[in-house]
């Protein structure tokens, strides 16, 4: 049994394979939750004779996917695969087993899995049948793959991505509210994108009075080919409403998908109400006089198996989310224009000291049309959190 860390034994032709299976298990980036993204890869003598990674859940694993491509060339065959295989049953049979059944003689994963079902127990389980293992090839892209599905696998909490859009001087929208739009169109399709890889978005009450927003995947303005089949998985919907205040005419009571409003209330005549406009009602305890964010956070990630969540929300959630140290990505969009002095802000922090500034590691930056996108890391976020 090949031990966990273990990659200088791997070849040229390894890496490739395995680099291939990486860029097949990308294909499920908008469509897998909860489960991970997962190519596979499965050659014999030096020829791929079966690929396929994970679409949805509930279909099939990309192990399965591949087999059923390579039928009987599988036998003796290398499969490559960004995730160690599952072990145990849930919606399918465990893909250690199919492959084992296949024939197949050798299997080399990215990454040991960090679900306490699997975590190690499919490559034993590989190893115990007399298939040759092997994990750790290109580990760093593996876990790129699943930074949400790590992250609420090995801490029990989703990776939280505060997405916002500022003017060039830090404002979001007019001191009256007023804020289409302020960035283009290229900025807004990005914005798409990280909805739909996102299991859940997080907004604000003020924003759904403010703005009416539907907070939904539109297929349109995604501009990918598979954008019929992505916005078939519409994300959670949550609204922190802590005295029940969402209109019930609100356009999001009225999309596709679920709506859940987080609340603090008392008032059973409008939880009813609400409940009937199709709203799912979530108590929260209270924390400093608002919802306890964390509590909502072990919700998502216990309950409802979000691994990744969206926060789009004006300054004061926003900047709760960060004070609280609960943010782990910040998406920012800045449009090179001025709104003025008495436009609102991106956060609202109250720091009185420099002491209790919150550094940001930037980690790409990219121009969309006219504006730019800042991906950005909040420093008491971990490596390991990411």
């Amino acid at each position: 049994m090949t031990g966990t860390a273990a990659t200088a034994g791997f070849s040229t032709a390894d890496r490739e394979y395995m680099a291939h299976a990486i860029r097949l298990a990308r294909q499920g980036l908008y469509t897998t939750s909860p489960n991970p993204r997962v190519g596979c890869v499965l050659v014999k003598a030096g020829v791929i004779v079966g690929e396929g990674f994970h679409r949805r859940a509930g279909e099939g694993h990309a192990e399965v996917n591949a087999l059923a491509v390579a039928g009987e060339q599988a036998r003796g065959a290398t499969a490559y695969v960004t995730l160690e295989p599952c072990s145990h049953y849930g919606r399918t049979p465990p893909c250690s087993e199919a492959l084992i059944k296949a024939g197949v003689t050798r299997v080399v994963a990215g990454m040991v899995d960090p679900n306490p079902q699997v975590a190690g127990r499919g490559m034993t389980m590989l190893a115990d049948a007399g298939v040759d293992i092997a994990s750790g090839l290109l580990e760093a892209q593996a876990r790129e793959l699943n930074p949400g599905f790590i992250r609420r696998m090995e801490q029990g909490l989703p990776r939280v991505t505060i997405k916002s859009a500022s003017s060039l001087d830090g404002r979001t929208a007019m001191a009256s509210g007023e804020s289409q739009w302020i960035t283009g169109p290229n900025a807004r399709t990005q914005v798409q994108r990280l909805r739909a890889r996102s299991c859940a978005i997080v907004t604000g009450v003020e924003s759904i009075i403010q703005d009416d927003s539907a907070l939904t995947v539109r297929a349109a303005q995604l501009q990918l080919d598979n954008a019929a089949d992505i916005v078939r998985r519409q994300p959670l919907r949550v609204v922190l409403d802590s005295q029940l205040r969402t209109p019930l005419c609100a356009k999001i009571l009225q999309q596709p998908g679920r709506t859940i409003l987080a609340h603090c209330s008392e008032d059973r005549a409008r939880a009813q109400a609400l409940e009937k406009a199709g709203a799912e009602l979530l108590p929260l305890p209270m924390l400093d006089s608002r919802p306890d964010l964390r509590a909502l956070l072990l919700h998502l990630a216990h309950t409802e198996q979000c691994n990744e969540v969206l926060v789009e929300t004006g300054a004061t959630l926003a900047g709760a989310f960060i004070a609280q140290q609960l943010a782990d990505r910040i998406e920012l969009f800045i449009a090179m224009k001025l709104l003025g002095s008495e436009a609102r802000p991106l956060f609202t922090l109250p720091f009185d000291t420099m002491a209790q500034q919150v550094p940001l590691q930037l980690e790409q930056s990219r121009q969309v049309g006219d504006d730019l996108w800042l991906s950005l890391v909040p420093q008491y976020v971990t490596q390991e959190s990411r």
